[in-house]
């Protein structure tokens, strides 16, 4: 799972890095937008989703 949360911060930075580019075409730049806000919405849930682990092995304690 740690893996695949650093892949997609990974992807959104290099989403992050498409934007940023002078030359980039409106084309581009929504296509960098939608991976890097895609790629962001996934590492959410994997936060979401470790922290309610978290949660539930707290309270079996």
């Amino acid at each position: 799972m740690v893996e695949d949360f650093e892949k997609k911060i990974e992807e959104a930075k290099k989403a992050l890095e498409e934007l940023n580019k002078e030359d980039i075409s409106l084309k581009e730049s929504l296509e960098a937008y939608k991976k890097g806000k895609e790629a962001l919405s996934v590492a959410a849930k994997m936060l979401e989703e470790a922290k309610l682990s978290i949660e539930e092995l707290s309270s079996e304690e």
